[in-house]
């Protein structure tokens, strides 16, 4: 039996699960031509942290994979359990001078891990090394696999919220 306060509930949520496939649509097309994401862990309460990035990535297999130092904040929040994460697709320049313009970029609400596993991270590094092949890859490339191999530098994937 629907009871009126199940009704208003199950109404005020039609908008979002008609808008929500559209967002990803968005979202993919612009992650398949993008250089750049801006992303931010998101607190406890759903806030953003007060750090975001613009940052190299690699779209695979539906998913967003970064490097990053492994002590840089976006991995430790993942480390101390804060894997909820805001993605934007775009480029704006540094975020601190973008004066909030990426917010208007298709954005994507994400689960983050850890990518440990030594096949995937070769494959998503072959994908990020033919993307920025003209953009210093040949510098950055050799510091990632080496940093990943270390421990100085870890892989994260950001999979789309469902």
């Amino acid at each position: 039996m629907i009871t009126r306060r199940t009704f208003v509930a199950g109404t005020a949520l039609a908008p979002a699960l008609l808008i929500a496939p559209r967002l990803w649509a968005d979202a993919t097309t612009a992650l398949q031509s993008s250089k750049l994401v801006y992303l931010t862990p998101l607190k406890r309460n759903g806030e953003e942290s007060r750090c975001k990035a613009e940052i190299w990535f690699a779209f695979h297999d539906g998913d967003v994979y970064v490097v990053t130092q492994a002590d840089a904040w976006r991995a430790e929040a993942v480390r101390q359990g804060l894997n909820q994460a805001r993605i934007w697709v775009g480029d704006f320049g540094i975020w601190t001078d973008a004066d909030d313009a990426f917010r208007a970029a298709p954005q994507l609400e994400t689960t983050a891990s850890l990518e440990t596993d030594a096949d995937a991270q070769t494959r998503v590094l072959q994908n990020m090394g033919e993307k920025y092949a003209d953009d210093g890859w040949s510098r950055w490339g050799p510091r990632f696999r080496t940093g990943l191999d270390d421990g100085s530098r870890v892989m994260i994937r950001y999979t789309p919220a469902s």
